[in-house]
């Protein structure tokens, strides 16, 4: 096992790590940004090391900063959370070539699963269901018109690197392709430094459906069931929930076979999530592969009670999973609330000093957030500040739970999405499991119950 592990993110997601560390026995070591000298990851990991200026670039996502914080620490591992370098390649390689292990998947993995139009090859000849489109990156707009209108529109152009919906757009008609193309190639160049695109069938009101992986070096691959997240805005998440109200049992263990043989076709190692849109009718199509922890994750360990950060920690050292398929079990349900600084009406992000901040928990909750009276909310990351996730022994309860939770929280000094969230709780769709990717649209557009508006603040 190792000794030392060095965490190359920030915020909730380090102190997520720095939990499992301590349990296991396994010190610690956090690196920062100049913004982020007081932040919580910072005081609680065993050592720390500043690693540059404010700027994601000049810090979090500097590569050699983060080696050589490693280095002079004596870390044997680099775990990269979630965002950030956590589905870098190149941080992958390099740690391999440093002899320091990178707590993912192999770089190979990474780097296949990462270029989408690649993975669609893949997991076509692995079996898995794809929607019909182009077969690799689309070399010119012409060809891009061919395709669409071989499998007819609407259509959506997606960046091969993409990811959080940049260098990506939805085209219902031949006159709006060209632009779109021109603008989605510019938005990824401007994002990841690539221009490549890709073209599928767009499905209507889909469901987002992903399944949560893990897999060892000794040939295991196990699925931890899945994950509904159709509640989200320009395909960033808000609200994950398992288990899916449109899975029955029967079609878990026929999504959860296809994601195992999807895994094992790669080889892939460690853990991971494959997503997928659901239809109307309930076909399920692949949409990409995310090699790294999710955000949701916590949903998962709720319901099944494993704790995927420990088993990430375990395998990367060479040990077996602690746990065989049969033996994993889902018991009630859980939600999770991503709470942002943001108008909850605008969207607009609100960083400032947090003056208050009271979670009050209580029975079936879990928080993880960095955030505490007297911090500040910088403006040079993400605007998620917390996680507010519940298990009940039914979805009725869960709702009881977060809805509770939520009304007896109190942050001030900065505006949260808290008033979005308790009135998406209250809302009949939702309460109803009629959900879809263009839930919060349809939602947004209807008046605030009584005719009223939202909050201001919580």
């Amino acid at each position: 096992m190792f000794k030392k592990i060095l965490i190359a993110n920030r915020g909730e997601v380090a102190l997520r790590v720095i939990f499992a560390c301590r349990e296991l026995g396994i010190k610690t070591v956090a690196v920062y940004s100049e913004a982020d000298e007081h932040s919580l990851h910072v005081r609680f990991a065993d050592e720390d090391v500043c690693i540059g200026p404010a700027r994601s670039a000049d810090s979090y996502l500097n590569v050699p900063a983060v080696i050589s914080a490693a280095e002079i620490t004596g870390a044997d591992a680099i775990h990269p959370g979630y965002g950030f370098l956590s589905e870098s390649a190149s941080l992958a390689e390099v740690c391999q070539a440093c002899h320091i292990k990178f707590i993912g998947p192999d770089p190979q993995v990474i780097r296949l699963m990462g270029d989408k139009a690649r993975a669609r090859r893949v997991m076509k000849k692995a079996g898995v269901p794809i929607l019909p489109g182009s077969d690799g990156p689309i070399e010119s707009e012409d060809k891009a018109v061919k395709i669409a209108k071989d499998i007819g529109y609407p259509v959506i152009i997606k960046a091969t690197a993409g990811g959080g919906g940049r260098g990506m757009r939805v085209v219902r008609a031949a006159a709006e392709l060209a632009h779109a193309f021109k603008t989605a190639q510019r938005e990824a160049e401007a994002a990841f430094g690539v221009g490549e695109l890709y073209l599928e069938k767009y499905v209507e009101s889909p469901r987002h459906i992903e399944f949560q992986i893990l897999g060892d070096h000794h040939g295991a691959v196990v699925h931890l069931g899945e994950r509904e997240c159709s509640i989200q805005r320009k395909h960033q998440k808000l609200i994950e929930e398992s288990p899916s109200l449109a899975l029955s049992e029967k079609m878990r263990r026929r999504m959860g076979a296809v994601v195992i043989d999807a895994a094992r076709a790669v080889q892939y190692t460690n853990a991971g999530t494959f997503e997928f849109l659901m239809d109307v009718d309930g076909r399920f199509y692949f949409m990409e592969a995310n090699t790294r922890l999710q955000v949701e994750h916590a949903v998962t360990e709720m319901v099944t009670g494993i704790d995927i950060v420990k088993e990430q920690i375990r395998v990367a050292a060479g040990e077996r999973l602690s746990f065989k398929q049969s033996e994993v079990t889902f018991t009630g349900h859980s939600i999770e609330c991503r709470i942002n600084a943001e108008d909850p009406e605008t969207f607009v992000p609100s960083p400032g000093v947090i003056h208050v901040f009271s979670v009050l928990g209580g029975p079936g909750v879990r928080v993880e957030t960095f955030a505490h009276s007297d911090c500040t909310i910088s403006p040079y990351y993400d605007s998620m500040i917390a996680k507010i996730i519940v298990h009940g022994r039914d979805r009725q309860e869960a709702v009881a739970r977060m809805r509770r939770t939520l009304e007896m929280t109190v942050i001030e000094g900065i505006k949260t999405t808290i008033p979005l969230h308790l009135r998406i709780l209250n809302d009949p769709d939702f309460l109803a499991g009629r959900l879809s990717t263009a839930f919060l649209e349809r939602f947004l557009a209807r008046p605030a119950s009584g005719g009223g508006r939202l909050a201001a603040a919580v």
